[in-house]
């Protein structure tokens, strides 16, 4: 099972921990995914409340998580192929309370401000989680790559979409990044994360989640990797310059529940996109289908069509291994909150040339 393959490390006490691993203490709220644009350790054995948290939802499978891990927090992806790789999550942003003296008090407090609403702005992004759309990227990804040494039917079904192997991958929104990890160690070219400039992910958890599990693997993969932010339609940075036409592949896992974002994303897809290449958009419904489905409206008056789309179980396999999928359906009537979240939106998109 997908969500099997992610577990919570021993916490790391405050005495041991390093810089680049440091756990917030601060309670995170759930995310709300409101847009405001629309209105719309080593000493520590592991804990209970996270060893029930790992497989809560295979006696809970319609209440399935879209997302995992605490900010901050160290988790194993188990993978069949690639062995154990440890995952960091993204420190949540929290406010830095600085003292003043009475002459610097009203500088000071200005200050406080623009830091209040850049911590806030961050807290938005959502990076400072593992989404369960990222893990079927990367699962899609691994197959794909061992196709060829193990011609299974799920893995040849991989094969047609998720291949990476020779390819130049882009992710943007990449939080943890584990699809770009996940590229590289499948033989990717190159290979680039992304993230909003002022995400929580580009503090070091990114360079952390490449260093820790590629410095010592023999034989290193031959990718190149970078890691870069990005804002979605913002292309008139070095990087957007550099890079117009550059990827052959465009990783955007869960990245759509801004409304008013979607012109922004679609804008980013169509300028990095190399002739030839395609866009996985995978989507967890938490947000509702309804801005799902206007995102892909969106793309299509950009420039894209759908060249496939699914909606894909996140719980459960078929005995054969292959993947539960079912009809996308902008609409269902049988459907709330409490039965979609075992559903994702799987697609591939191309220009419409």
């Amino acid at each position: 099972m997908l969500h099997s393959r992610l577990r919570p490390l021993p916490r790391r006490s405050q005495a041991t921990a390093t810089t680049a691993s440091t756990t917030t203490t601060a309670p995170v709220p759930t995310p709300d995914f409101k847009d405001k644009v629309t209105n719309e350790a080593d000493d520590v054995d592991e804990d209970p409340e996270d060893l029930f948290g790992a497989f809560i939802f295979h006696m809970f499978p319609d209440d399935a998580p879209q997302f995992h891990g605490n900010p901050g927090q160290h988790l194993l992806y188990t993978s069949p192929s690639y062995d154990n790789l440890e995952i960091m999550v993204p420190d949540y942003p929290l406010e830095e309370k600085k003292k003043s003296t009475t002459d610097e008090a009203t500088t000071e407090k200005k200050s406080d401000v623009n830091r209040t609403g850049q911590v806030e702005e961050a807290r938005k992004l959502f990076a400072h989680f593992v989404w369960s759309a990222a893990m079927i990227v990367a699962e899609g990804i691994e197959y794909a790559h061992n196709y060829e040494t193990d011609p299974t039917p799920a893995k040849k079904e991989a094969y047609k979409i998720w291949n990476v192997t020779d390819q130049t991958v882009l992710e943007l929104g990449s939080g943890a990044a584990l699809p770009s990890l996940i590229s590289v160690l499948a033989n990717a070219s190159h290979v680039v994360a992304t993230d909003h400039p002022s995400s929580p992910a580009l503090k070091g958890a990114i360079q952390f989640n490449m260093d820790h599990n590629l410095t010592n693997r023999s034989p290193r993969p031959p990718s190149t990797i970078g890691i870069e932010p990005h804002e979605w339609g913002v292309l008139n940075d070095p990087f957007s310059l550099k890079n117009k036409g550059a990827f052959t592949r465009i990783i955007a896992a869960d990245c759509y529940w801004m409304q008013g974002q979607h012109e922004n994303i679609t804008r980013s897809m169509q300028w990095f996109l190399a002739s030839g290449g395609h866009v996985w958009v995978v989507a967890g419904l938490h947000t509702g289908r309804k801005i799902v489905a206007e995102f892909f409206e969106t793309a299509i008056k950009n420039g894209f069509k759908i060249d496939r789309i699914f909606e894909r179980d996140v719980i459960s396999h078929n005995e054969d291994g292959s993947e539960i999928r079912r009809e996308w359906m902008p609409e269902r009537a049988d459907e709330g909150p409490e039965n979609r979240r075992r559903w994702c939106v799987v697609s591939v998109l191309k220009r419409d040339e």
